[in-house]
């Protein structure tokens, strides 16, 4: 639809600094330049300390991330490359799964931004990738920082809920019954 307004959510504000790790496939560096650029200046906007890494493709996106999540102390992920429809199968293939990889982390619980391009020619790349024009490398980091905003409003403990025995001798470590 020509000339539809897009709403973006003003950036969260933090009390904690945020670290992000910036996670890319370069294999369009043109393209994979601008969503850095994108994803760098919306983090330091919000005040968060970032790290890069790149990967060979948009498959191993997912799995560096996963890696990180599970073994480093990132607060947030922003995940970055561009697929462009070619003759193949492989196009359906990278989309699917590089998106569900992602997904399923986010699903886990790391506040990640999807910022894979999924297009059909390089002149969709440019623009989406434009920081001055659609940035989805900036929309990918905003988008991790804002579950970033939830996870921290959200992520204290919760008395009440779930079982915990009290005066049990497991609670005093002894052994179970």
């Amino acid at each position: 639809m020509a000339g539809a307004s897009h709403y973006t959510l003003p950036l969260p504000e933090f009390d904690k600094p945020v670290n992000a790790l910036i996670v890319v496939a370069p294999y369009y560096r043109d393209i994979a330049d601008m969503m850095i650029k994108g994803a760098r200046a919306t983090l330091e906007a919000a005040g968060a300390t970032h790290e890069l890494i790149e990967v060979p493709g948009a498959l191993e996106v997912p799995a560096a991330i996963g890696q990180a999540f599970r073994m480093s102390d990132f607060d947030a992920f922003v995940a970055l490359g561009c697929v462009i429809r070619g003759e193949t199968t492989h196009y359906d293939t990278v989309c699917n799964d590089s998106s569900r990889g992602l997904t399923l982390l986010s699903m886990q619980g790391a506040c990640l931004g999807n910022g894979i391009l999924t297009v059909e020619n390089m002149e969709q790349a440019v623009v989406r990738a434009d920081p001055e024009d659609q940035d989805k490398g900036g929309g990918a980091a905003a988008a991790a920082l804002h579950l970033v905003a939830l996870a921290r409003r959200w992520g204290g403990v919760k008395s009440g809920i779930g079982f915990r025995p009290k005066d049990s001798q497991l609670a005093k470590g002894g052994d179970s019954v």
